[in-house]
């Protein structure tokens, strides 16, 4: 173990190029793009059409939560894929596993647009729909995390919040290229058309930005802060028993094994479960608001099918000021004052946007969503890529940033979905859409509240900020 504590104690910071951070940041940004296409690509159908080529024989509500279903299933291979390919980003590096994850992504995507219909083959269908929706999200459940961790390691300590926001816009550049192409297939096909063959076009067309991606990663260099690791000896980390022989060898008087002792002996949980909270207001806002009331608009309220879509082509725009904008704010006044800000917003004005998309009009629709969209979705989102990331130490950041995004994921993105069509469905009111932004906005609240101020952290560090 002598050879390790010695390598361990003679790394030399690892330097990175402005092109170097260029070319990481572009990767980032394309791969959460590619990631949010993916998925609000398949959002979108399942509210569109999924529950009339794929479940054809029920009712349109059932149909609906049946699509939802789909929808949701998703996020139990997401979290698999979190616990898989988070803890090899930990232990052999951030850039082997992004490589994979964009290939498993993009495949899953495009073959989901050639898959036959219901009235072809039957119940096999939706299996194999569903098939391909898990193996999507096997390699989802890492990309975020993995471009998150990547970014946040990359940027300069003072404009972090600002360069891992690009996460975010990356998120709503995927989000607004499928939305503007359901949004342009809706205005050009009939409903005949867009149902025998329309809906696959998205899906093929996704292939192309796959491409690009995965050539973009194969030239990325290595996140400076995982070679600088004190416990990663030629590209690997170590494990526990031979952090622990590094320790015991360690000089005393270099810090080196006090230094290690903290990061691997500390006990975890705390930063996870605060980070899970500020997770849950932005995923469950965004699965009711980007997802569950594109469906409900239109088939509930009986608003124009391309209005919802065009909200959130809209609010989307409108999202690449807002991103950048909280990011930058974040850097200049620290993560938690505007967490809380946010998030309380986020509750006074739940009521209100519910009320103004459930009177039906089309400019109160669109001026609702696209509140919504950003106060309560893409606003926390700016915050959340950076503030997770840094609640974490570098031993474990991938796995659980990842984790915490996964499971947070599953309670609200996968799960509030579905429950709110059930609700909506029992008491024919809007009202219970409103309630559930209150109630997973007023979690992040109290989250952030609990949570220590993360801003200029240093990464390297292998405990967590708390």
């Amino acid at each position: 173990m002598k050879d390790s504590a010695v390598a361990a104690e003679q790394k030399r910071p690892a330097q990175r190029t402005t092109g170097d951070l260029t070319r990481a940041a572009v990767s980032g940004w394309l791969g959460t793009a590619m990631e949010f296409m993916d998925f609000q690509l398949y959002s979108l159908a399942a509210a569109i059409v999924f529950n009339k080529i794929f479940f054809p024989d029920v009712s349109p509500a059932i149909g609906l939560i049946a699509a939802m279903a789909t929808y949701g299933v998703g996020y139990v291979a997401r979290l698999a894929g979190a616990v898989y390919f988070g803890r090899m980003g930990d232990r052999i590096g951030r850039k082997r596993v992004l490589y994979i994850t964009i290939l498993m992504m993009g495949a899953s995507t495009t073959l989901i647009g050639a898959l036959p219909t219901h009235a072809t083959i039957g119940i096999l269908a939706p299996i194999l729909l569903v098939v391909l929706r898990l193996v999507q999200g096997f390699g989802a459940g890492a990309e975020i995390a993995g471009a998150t961790v990547l970014l946040v390691e990359y940027a300069p300590v003072r404009r972090r919040g600002l360069v891992a926001s690009l996460v975010s816009l990356g998120t709503n550049s995927g989000t607004l290229a499928a939305s503007g192409l359901w949004a342009i297939l809706l205005a050009v096909l009939t409903e005949e058309q867009l149902l025998s063959w329309g809906w696959r076009l998205p899906f093929l067309l996704s292939f192309g930005l796959m491409f690009f991606a995965v050539w973009l990663r194969r030239g990325l260099k290595e996140s400076p802060v995982f070679e600088e690791r004190p416990d990663v000896v030629d590209g690997v980390a170590l494990a526990r028993d031979e952090v622990e022989s590094v320790i015991a060898e360690a000089d005393a008087d270099s810090g080196k094994g006090d230094v290690l002792a903290a990061g691997i002996r500390q006990r975890k949980g705390k930063a996870f479960f605060i980070a899970l909270g500020l997770r849950l207001g932005q995923a469950g806002n965004s699965g009711l608001i980007q997802t569950f009331l594109v469906g409900y608009i239109a088939t509930e309220l009986a608003v124009g099918r391309s209005v919802p879509t065009d909200a959130i082509v809209y609010g989307s725009l409108l999202g690449f000021a807002t991103v950048p904008v909280v990011g930058m704010l974040g850097d200049r006044f620290g993560r938690r004052v505007l967490y809380l800000a946010l998030s309380l917003l986020t509750v006074v004005i739940a009521f209100p946007v519910m009320f103004l998309i459930s009177s039906g009009s089309t400019p109160a629709v669109m001026i609702g969503m696209v509140l919504g969209l950003n106060v309560g979705v893409l606003g926390l989102f700016s915050l959340e890529s950076v503030t997770m990331a840094e609640l974490f130490g570098s031993r474990t950041r991938f796995t659980q940033l990842a984790l915490a995004k996964e499971i947070g994921g599953i309670l609200a993105t996968a799960i509030g979905p579905v429950l709110a069509a059930t609700l909506t469905a029992l008491t024919g009111s809007w009202w219970p859409i409103a309630a559930m932004l209150v109630a997973y906005s007023l979690i992040t609240f109290v989250s952030a509240l609990l949570a220590p101020e993360t801003r200029g952290r240093d990464l390297v560090r292998l405990e967590d900020a708390i």
